[in-house]
C-alpha cells in the first residue's frame, strides 16, 4: 500500500506536470481546488497578474451558515457554487478547471458541478 506521504507527493508531481499546460488569462482564469482532509478551498485565479479574484472555502463564513447537517460533497458543491457566484460578480464567466493533482472525483468533481450549476463555463 502506497503511504499518505508517497501520495501526497505523487499528486504534486501530477499537479506540476498539468500546471505547465493550464494557464489562467484575464479572459478565461483558473479555477483552482485544494482538497484537505477537513475541509475544500476553491479559488479563481488570474495567472498573467498574479491576482486571486474570486475564493471560497469550508471554512467561509457564509458557507458555515449553510453547511449545518450536510456531508462533505455536499459542502464542496456549496463552496462550488458560492466561488462560482463571487466570480460572476466579478465579471468572469469562463474558467479553466485545475483540479490540483487530485482525480476528477468525489469532492473535487463536486465543486466543478456546483460551479457550473451557479454558471460558470468550463
Amino acid at each position: 500500500m502506497i503511504s499518505k506521504v508517497d501520495k501526497n507527493s505523487v499528486r504534486k508531481k501530477r499537479h506540476d506536470r498539468t500546471r505547465r499546460h493550464i494557464l489562467g488569462t484575464a479572459e478565461r482564469p483558473r479555477l483552482n481546488v485544494y482538497r484537505s482532509l477537513n475541509h475544500i478551498y476553491a479559488q479563481v485565479i488570474d495567472d498573467e497578474v498574479g491576482h486571486t479574484l474570486a475564493a471560497a472555502s469550508t471554512l467561509d463564513a457564509e458557507v458555515k451558515a449553510q453547511l449545518e447537517g450536510k456531508n462533505k460533497k455536499e459542502a464542496a458543491n456549496l463552496v462550488g457554487e458560492i466561488v462560482a457566484r463571487r466570480a460572476l460578480d466579478k465579471g468572469v464567466k469562463e474558467v479553466v478547471f485545475d483540479r490540483g493533482g487530485y482525480l476528477y472525483t468525489g469532492r473535487v468533481a463536486e465543486v466543478a458541478e456546483g460551479a457550473r450549476k451557479a454558471g460558470l463555463e468550463f
